[in-house]
């Protein structure tokens, strides 16, 4: 795989992938998290007074600013999405308004912590890592909230978004989901394909993000549409959650094929630490076990992850078991399961193409790797398994930066 050029003073540019190698002795995992520019490539916004299952147990945002600078994280793509909306104006106008609340409190948050700043440029990122500042970069996902209108990509370009994904959950307008959404009324799912990839709308809408200078996030995208956006592309993209589907055979994660895509074009996986994308499926008693906690809850279907089903289950006490059950399956997750996730993508296609993307406050969360107060932690566990300073540097954030870098041109 040829190297691009990294244009970051601190990332500087690895060899080929040392993972197997004995770890530097000559720097610590503190002097190493610290030069690197440590990026999040995706996490969910909270609102705050806001309910959420998803926050810590201490009531606070996964990703919280007092998070970030515990961890050490000197960046995060803050996510303005949405989940389901029906295909209607008020659906629409849900999406929109949603949209909206979570675009304003991230401005908010830069404006109540004053060593926050919004990057919306690659050079206002270097420039917040240099000022010891925590830079926050807005994501975009589920063009339901466009409705059927690409041109509005403009507007939230203009707002400070710079990275955008088509879907979340369930086909839309513009591209198919890696997930159909299931249909209460017909007790069936979405077709797995609707427009067989993305449709006319979403290759327009690739076309006016390439425009713009932002980057293009193929996670929860199908495989057609994976494939299709990276082709279509004229910049590299990325995958700013997504693992490894042939260690975890679920449709979230990425197949080989993907894989490879994205890489020949330069563009970057960002693995997230979410037990869910994480679980062995290869393993034949595990996988078992978890079908049955499926059939005990009335889902028949096997080509979901686990916790994909759940909100088919209408009855409260069965949902609660199923997801017990399942949770007691996977165990806590590891940071070692996590890192056979970034050495596979990095043995097959080089470590200029493997990031982290934490799902924080919409899912991640493994044993020490709980948030973003946690982050040293895999710092550490990559020294130890073999990768050098120079390829910690390009994973945490060196790689993220070229995109956006060439994206940006």
């Amino acid at each position: 795989m040829k190297r691009m050029p990294v244009l970051f003073a601190f990332a500087v540019l690895a060899g080929c992938n040392s993972t197997g190698v004995e770890p530097e002795t000559s720097a610590s995992v503190a002097s190493i998290h610290e030069q690197a520019l440590v990026l999040d490539a995706h996490a969910d916004i909270e609102i705050p007074g806001n309910y959420s299952a998803y926050v810590g147990d201490d009531g606070l945002s996964q990703i919280a600013p007092q998070k970030m600078r515990q961890g050490g994280v000197d960046a995060a793509v803050m996510t303005i999405g949405v989940s389901l909306v029906p295909r209607t104006p008020e659906g629409y106008e849900a999406a929109r308004e949603r949209a909206t609340k979570e675009l304003n409190a991230v401005l908010a948050l830069t404006a109540e912590n004053d060593d926050f700043v919004l990057a919306t440029s690659p050079e206002e990122l270097i420039a917040a890592k240099k000022a010891s500042q925590h830079a926050l970069i807005l994501g975009f996902q589920n063009a339901a909230i466009l409705a059927k209108d690409a041109t509005e990509i403009d507007a939230f370009y203009a707002q400070g978004v710079r990275v955008f994904a088509l879907t979340h959950l369930g086909h839309n307008a513009f591209a198919d989901s890696s997930r159909p959404d299931f249909i209460k009324a017909t007790g069936k799912h979405e077709p797995e394909a609707e427009h067989g990839g993305l449709s006319e709308l979403g290759r327009e809408a690739v076309r006016r993000v390439n425009a713009l200078g932002g980057v293009l996030d193929v996670s929860q995208l199908s495989k057609q549409a994976t494939l299709e956006l990276v082709a279509l592309s004229q910049a590299p993209v990325i995958a700013s959650h997504s693992n490894v589907r042939a260690l975890t055979d679920v449709t979230r994660n990425l197949s080989d094929e993907e894989i490879d895509a994205i890489a020949l074009g330069g563009g970057v996986v960002h693995v997230s630490p979410f037990r869910g994308y994480l679980y062995d499926s290869n393993d034949p008693a595990l996988d078992a076990n978890i079908r049955a906690a499926r059939r005990d809850a009335g889902i028949t279907e096997d080509y979901y992850y686990p916790f994909e089903l759940y909100w088919e289950i209408e009855d409260k006490d069965v949902k609660n078991k199923f997801l017990g059950a399942v949770s007691a399956l996977m165990g806590a997750g590891s940071i070692d399961a996590l890192i056979d996730h970034i050495d596979y993508i990095a043995k097959r296609v080089g470590i200029d193409h493997v990031g982290f993307g934490s799902d924080y406050n919409h899912g991640g969360g493994i044993a020490e790797l709980q948030d973003a107060s946690e982050a040293r932690n895999l710092t550490r566990r990559l020294l130890e398994r073999g990768y050098s300073e120079d390829d910690i540097r390009l994973f945490w954030g060196g790689n993220f930066l070229r995109v956006w870098q060439q994206a940006d041109k």
